[in-house]
């Protein structure tokens, strides 16, 4: 039985009843985590690379994200630490476990006094090195997502986390990502690294429903997180490839299932699985690369005398 995050990204739009609405509804379509970030407008980090963007002979170089449309953007899905607490209420009286994301070090003492069942770390933080050591010791279990991570960082990483109760989870920082370039058999590879694998799915729902994740479970997933809404899909920036409580529904229903009916399963509604399976080593593609160069240092900690420190980096 593979355990399913429903992770509520920005789909909540700061709005308080629609918090709760999406964890009463993940709660009730089954989910065992329903997982918030960690964020807040002015944790954004101004790179002005980024205001204009690069592209030389056509091909891009740096990707255009204008810091203050993002800032405008995120000031309106702020959450702040209260909000935080509110949460973890909302979700222990649904009778489901609560998580979230870190994106900097600066939140974590914070963070460390809340009854979280569970703390995530994005794919372009696992080779946060000294993130992953200040949460280690501070929190009973662990998600690190590996996507966005060259071998030898998720190498180190499992180092770092040795001996901690963390599961990596493989995933394609392509938003979306298409149903061949999933390369599922990446789960195998990092199973290397922790006692439990899981998959973080960003495709398409419209096109694709559930069928990387059911896949990836049918593979040996054990865990599988999926954005989750309760809006339309063209209602929130995540939307497109964020499930529904029917969908959720669903994907419970196949993580529960026996070995032969996921296996007739799969035949009868996964006509792409070996497409999907690629391969267990990889190189980032040039999108990836791009998206890394992005959100690798989107957000930082701002500390008192005005500095902005990274997660990579030692010092506070």
């Amino acid at each position: 039985m593979a355990t399913i995050i429903a992770e509520l990204c920005q789909n909540h739009q700061g709005d308080r009843t629609l918090l709760k609405d999406m964890i009463q509804a993940a709660a009730g379509s089954g989910a065992d985590y329903v997982k918030t970030q960690t964020i807040r407008a002015d944790f954004l980090s101004h790179r002005p690379r980024f205001d204009t963007g690069i592209i030389e002979n056509g091909i891009t170089k740096v990707i255009k994200r204008p810091y203050q449309s993002e800032y405008d953007r995120l000031r309106l899905l702020d959450i702040d630490m209260e909000d935080h607490l509110w949460c973890i209420d909302q979700c222990h009286h649904a009778g489901v476990k609560a998580m979230t994301t870190v994106f900097t070090r600066g939140v974590i003492s914070e963070l460390e006094t809340m009854d979280w069942d569970a703390i995530k770390v994005a794919s372009y933080d696992c080779a946060s090195f000294p993130l992953l050591s200040d949460l280690k010791n501070r929190f009973k279990k662990l998600f690190v997502s590996t996507g966005a991570t060259f071998d030898e960082e998720i190498e180190k990483a499992a180092k770092i986390l040795q001996g901690t109760d963390t599961t990596f989870l493989h995933c394609v920082t392509i938003y979306p990502t298409p149903l061949n370039l999933l390369d599922l058999s990446r789960i195998n590879y990092l199973k290397k690294f922790s006692k439990k694998v899981g998959f973080s799915d960003h495709s398409l729902v419209s096109r694709d429903g559930i069928k990387a994740a059911a896949a990836a479970i049918h593979f040996g997933a054990e865990v599988v997180e999926r954005h989750f809404t309760i809006l339309k899909a063209d209602e929130t920036k995540d939307g497109p490839v964020s499930i529904t409580p029917e969908l959720l529904k669903d994907l419970v229903a196949v993580s529960r299932m026996t070995s032969k009916d996921l296996n007739t399963y799969i035949k009868e509604n996964v006509p792409e699985y070996e497409t999907m399976l690629g391969n267990s080593r990889r190189e980032l593609s040039a999108e990836e690369l791009l998206n890394r160069d992005y959100y690798r240092g989107r957000f930082a900690t701002k500390t008192k005398g005005g500095r902005t420190v990274y997660n990579w980096e030692d010092t506070l």
